[in-house]
């Protein structure tokens, strides 16, 4: 089984790649990560960031129809934070109601949009660094002598139920939190961030994101769907 999975930067792909990929292939199941794509040049092709559902969408049929076959399946993840107006059901699930609800409606309205059985849509709550909240003391596995840092992450952890519920605000979402306590993670993401989370292990992960882990359910039974 083949497992296509469209992610909107290169942190995310080194950690699907990676973290989530060599994971499942205790299931059989090969994952194939790319960036969604924005744009071509000279031909050339852009890929990171999603600043349009439309070319979300794009992509990921483009793909569909390059790998037709039953033994490939599509996945995605894109952050809640920063989601495109564009987005299916976007106007319908305001931020005011509860987080969990919102995101299971979108991930609804995406799956309709894009109406393939192979499909199993996921947008991450509320974006990549959300993972990391999981167990912020295994910064320090990246970020040596950030002692006091690390314990104020810690800190914002234990405010919240689960990671998933730090919220999205444009100084407060959990990137941002990130570098406010440590400037250098901005420049060092792609490596720092799939690095901790590989520190932090993705059993853990799991139990601290339960949405995160209804997806990694749904990637382990595409084993049982291959036909």
């Amino acid at each position: 089984m083949w497992l296509n999975m469209i992610v909107e930067g290169q942190t995310e792909q080194i950690f699907a790649r990676d973290v989530i990929g060599n994971y499942l292939t205790q299931f059989e199941i090969y994952v194939a990560v790319r960036r969604v794509r924005t744009g071509a040049e000279k031909g050339r092709i852009r890929r990171g960031g999603m600043t349009t559902y439309a070319k979300a969408q794009n992509d990921i049929k483009r793909w569909m129809k390059q790998n037709k076959g039953k033994n490939f399946r599509f996945t995605t993840m894109f952050d809640l934070y920063g989601l495109p107006n564009d987005f299916p059901g976007f106007s319908l699930t305001g931020k005011s109601i509860d987080p969990y609800k919102r995101i299971e409606a979108l991930e609804y309205a995406f799956g309709e949009d894009i109406r393939d059985e192979r499909f199993v849509p996921y947008i991450q709550l509320y974006e990549f660094e959300t993972l990391l909240f999981a167990d912020p003391q295994k910064f320090e596995t990246m970020f040596i002598r950030h002692t006091a840092q690390i314990e104020n992450l810690k800190k914002t952890a234990s405010l919240f139920s689960s990671p998933e519920l730090i919220n999205d605000g444009s100084e407060t979402s959990p990137s941002k939190r990130i570098i406010k306590e440590i400037p250098d993670y901005r420049n060092w993401k792609s490596t720092a961030g799939p690095n901790i989370a590989k520190a932090i292990g993705l059993n853990h992960i799991r139990k601290k994101c339960p949405h995160f882990d209804k997806w990694i359910i749904k990637l382990e039974s595409l084993r049982n769907t291959e036909s």
